[in-house]
């Protein structure tokens, strides 16, 4: 079908106005008209400027401790330490929420959040630009979906403090030294787009390209699906990773919770370790918010993110894990012509909205690109032939976004940071209804526990999907557990519902959605709710929300591991259980050894060498462990599922009856399994590394300025190392095997004491600074490739104790 050939429409460009236009145009071409205005916000009335103050104190490892008056104050501080660790990264992100990467960085260079979306920038602007110019944040803004007080007071602060930063700072890091965008002119609506667009990571935002991209069809490009459709033949590894759940790359996490019944302490012990990219906007940075006798929480925040996203109080610690559900239903529409579709009242017209996105040229100057988007009353057309859903000559599919419909994640998680235990953090974070994509594992003073997956899920029950799934839509369903609805009936029986209990029309409320409280522990790591603990099982729950009785990936196998091997010597203690996140076991290694099999598949192969290495190797991936390279490359090769390694890899497969333990007993008989680790041997002989070095000299940092640090840890699912790192596309150490650019990032052991006293202690994997030539820069990785901990200054004394530089900051 038609694409956008961008150098011959660049080549005929000229200057226009500095805002972007947009008109909205039917199917017939003299029908135009344009979007009414949203009802006017206080954000848009620009209000007179407050004056913000706050207090500023930074100890050892640049981690900024920020006091103030006010959540605005509050905000102020956090802003202004974010511009100073991160400024390149958070400039970017008021850019991209403004649509304005291609005038400034080029329309054909790529952006990629280091997650789910990569794309042009002028896909990606053109997508945005059509989200502000349908107003869409602030029509949220000016609804009961939107922000309470509080969290646009943090937002206004926080955008003031960066410009207070660029006003009053000069950039030295060489990543956008000298940028034409490194203006203090940031707005508050600026950043709520870049929260807005943090929402859609797992949904729409997936789908970008696909979006931008959709035309109708033609009769030289019909648009017809890639066959196979049979759930049988469909590429489910592709499928998956299409629709944001790569296999190989998921972005994810470990957070292991332990209660009363199981800790020295008799109260909670929590370690949290979220996977997420070590470069870019997902990326954390540390900080430690206080209004004295009112608010005080710590931990760390996603760029853009004013609050505490992952944390503790003096009371709760709680981490995250992105959740198995799905964000968003597709929807496919029988059409009666290529941009006419049914609907139970009638065909209807799909809503032709032409974008213009302002672009820089080859040669610098400035013109206008036009893009052409399609919706539908549910949301955006989509063209993805290769996820089975095409615009065709007969149907064509839009996705609602079930994330798009909210702005209240700064919410949840601010007033989250008040929680007195662990129901009370359940509670609250019910209230805001603003989590977007992950799971909640928490821990407190009192010896509770919680795993809840109550995330922002679209209210589609196992009956509705069942009577709502057109043929094609069973397929997404049985390959993917994604249904795909009638979209004729999208506003009638195939609406999605609405509890009694939700926060807003279309999703499930809590009462529907999985959650435990308990006095041992639990767990998560990015498998499903249906196994929080070894004895505990939720059941029940709709299959858009996850799976039940499915088999669980060998790193969640590890986590539970580590907490049941312990509880048999005794109960965990702080150092004990903090101990787990460098222990760096693998799982699926302890599994094959058993019985000697994995000696056995590797003498099969003659490699007497690498054999010999293999069976003296400590089966962990410690910077000093030798022979860890040899069995991850083994894994590689070895026959794999998504979730997986296929069922012909183990003599006992998988039981729900029994799923910390099945499948197991490695099937050294299977030649397939012996190949695999010959093609290993000679993989590495071919890429001339040794096969007697440490792991700590082919895994190092790979981030932006990171010196070769050896590093412990490894891969995470297959390999079930709960220390979970990956290298993709390292800009340093590319020349090292493995130079990590993405995984273990802010990682949290908090232990709550007696006498109201918190053990906190952190690491951020890739340093709080950014810039290369920041002392605080690489200082984590160092101390994190050691195995080492940060004691975190929770207290006054403490603080006092560590401190590194004080000042007031105001307005």
């Amino acid at each position: 079908m038609l694409r956008h050939r961008l150098t011959a429409l660049v080549a005929a460009l000229s200057l226009v106005p500095a805002l972007a236009v947009v008109s909205v145009v039917s199917a017939s071409a003299d029908a135009a008209r344009v979007d009414p205005p949203a009802p006017p916000t206080a954000v848009e009335q620009a209000p007179p400027r407050p004056a913000y103050t706050a207090s500023i104190k930074i100890t050892e490892h640049g981690i900024p401790h920020i006091t103030a008056k006010s959540f605005g104050g509050l905000g102020f501080g956090s802003g202004y330490a974010a511009a100073d660790a991160s400024i390149c990264t958070l400039v970017d992100t008021v850019l991209t929420g403004r649509g304005q990467r291609s005038l400034y960085l080029g329309p054909t260079k790529r952006y990629d959040d280091q997650v789910t979306l990569e794309a042009s920038n002028l896909q990606v602007d053109a997508f945005v630009t059509d989200l502000r110019n349908r107003r869409v944040v602030e029509r949220l803004l000016a609804s009961k979906a939107g922000p309470g007080q509080e969290a646009r007071a943090m937002v206004r602060g926080y955008v003031a403090g960066i410009n207070k930063w660029l006003r009053t700072n000069t950039v030295t890091d060489p990543a956008c030294k000298g940028a034409g965008y490194l203006k203090p002119n940031a707005k508050p609506i600026d950043l709520w787009y870049g929260v807005y667009l943090a929402n859609l990571l797992a949904s729409a935002g997936v789908f970008v390209k696909e979006i931008v991209d959709a035309d109708p069809p033609t009769p030289g490009e019909p648009g017809l699906p890639e066959l196979p459709v049979r759930a049988a033949d469909v590429d489910r590894e592709a499928l998956l990773k299409g629709l944001g759940r790569d296999p190989e790359s998921a972005f994810g996490s470990n957070a292991t919770a332990v209660g009363a019944t199981s800790t020295s302490t008799r109260r909670g012990m929590l370690l949290g370790n979220p996977h997420f990219p070590w470069r870019g906007r997902y990326h954390f940075t540390q900080q430690h918010l206080t209004i004295p006798g009112k608010y005080d929480v710590a931990g760390a925040s996603l760029i853009g993110s004013p609050v505490v996203n992952i944390g503790w109080n003096k009371n709760v610690a709680w981490s995250h894990t992105v959740s198995t559900a799905y964000r968003f239903t597709p929807y496919e529409y029988p059409t009666v012509g290529p941009t006419t579709y049914t609907t139970e009242s009638g065909p209807r017209q799909l809503e032709h909205r032409v974008v213009k996105v302002r672009v820089k040229r080859a040669d610098g100057s400035v013109g206008t690109v036009t893009e052409d988007l399609y919706r539908t009353a549910q949301g955006y057309v989509i063209d993805a032939p290769a996820l089975l859903m095409p615009w065709g000559p007969t149907s064509l599919w839009a996705i609602r976004d079930a994330n798009g419909e909210q702005l209240r994640t700064i919410d949840t998680f601010l007033n989250m940071g008040k929680a007195r235990n662990v129901r009370d953090l359940l509670r609250r974070q019910d209230k805001g209804g603003g989590m977007p994509w992950v799971n909640t594992t928490a821990a407190d003073r009192f010896g509770y526990v919680l795993y809840a997956d109550h995330s922002v899920v679209p209210h589609v029950t196992n009956e509705m999907a069942a009577a709502c799934m057109t043929p094609v839509g069973r397929v997404l369903n049985q390959v993917a557990g994604l249904p795909g609805l009638n979209g004729a009936l999208a506003e009638s029986s195939c609406a999605w519902g609405t509890d009694a209990d939700a926060q807003r029309p279309g999703i499930f409320g809590p009462q529907n959605l999985p959650s435990v409280v308990r006095r041992d522990w639990v767990m998560n790591a990015n498998d499903s709710y249906w196994l929080p603990n070894d004895k505990v099982r939720l059941e029940g729950f709709d299959q858009i929300i996850g799976c039940e009785r499915c088999q669980r990936t060998m790193r969640t196998r590890m986590v539970s591991q580590y907490v049941l091997d312990r509880l048999k010597k005794g109960r965990e203690t702080p150092l004990s259980f903090r101990r787990h996140e460098h222990e760096n076991r693998l799982r699926t290694a302890e599994v094959m050894r058993a019985g000697g099999a994995l000696d056995e598949v590797c003498e099969a192969t003659g490699e007497t060498k690498a054999c010999a290495v293999l069976r003296k190797w400590d089966g962990r991936s410690r910077t000093t462990s030798v022979g860890t390279h040899i069995f991850e490359a083994f894994v590689e090769r070895l026959p794999a599922v998504p979730l997986g390694l296929a069922e012909s890899v183990w003599r006992v497969p998988f039981s729900a009856d029994d799923p910390l333990n099945t499948p197991r007993d490695l099937n050294s008989d299977n030649p397939e399994v012996v190949a695999a680790m010959s093609d290993a041997i000679a993989s590495l002989r071919a890429q001339k590394v040794p096969l007697d070095a440490t792991w700590g000299s082919l895994q190092v940092a790979g981030d932006r300025g990171a010196p070769p640090i050896p590093l412990g840890g490894g891969t995470g699912d297959s390999v079930g190392n709960a220390n979970a790192l990956a290298s993709r596309n390292p800009i340093q150490n590319a020349d090292r095997l493995r130079a990590i650019t993405y995984g273990s990032s802010h990682i949290q052991a908090i232990s709550f004491l007696d006498g109201g006293r918190v053990d906190a202690r952190t690491i951020l994997t890739y340093s709080q600074y950014e810039n290369p030539r920041s002392r605080w820069s690489a200082d984590q990785t160092r101390l994190f490739g050691k195995g080492r901990w940060v004691r975190f200054a929770w207290t006054d004394a403490q603080i006092r104790k560590d401190l590194v530089r004080a000042f007031v900051l105001r307005s």
